[in-house]
């Protein structure tokens, strides 16, 4: 079974309201995936987060970094 992304969609209390495009006759299964308005994260979670991630790019040398990816973003922009 494959997936394909034919249209997006507003739900609302359990009803589709809106859909962008039509939708396939028949039944059709689906996944939603939506965004959330809020996201927190507990300070025991953020805290794990940052323990997980530091040092990760310690070596880094940023302002070459952010100029050779300006430069691939312009150069690929007009093509």
């Amino acid at each position: 079974m494959g997936h394909k992304i034919i249209t997006e969609a507003i739900i609302e209390n359990g009803k589709l309201k809106y859909a962008n495009k039509k939708l396939p006759d028949g039944r059709i299964t689906v996944h939603i995936i939506y965004d959330a308005e809020e996201e927190t994260l507990s300070e025991a979670e953020a805290s794990k987060i940052v323990k997980e991630t530091s040092g990760i790019y310690k070596d880094i040398n940023v302002e070459l970094e952010s100029t050779k990816l300006r430069d691939n973003w312009e150069r690929n922009v007009y093509q």
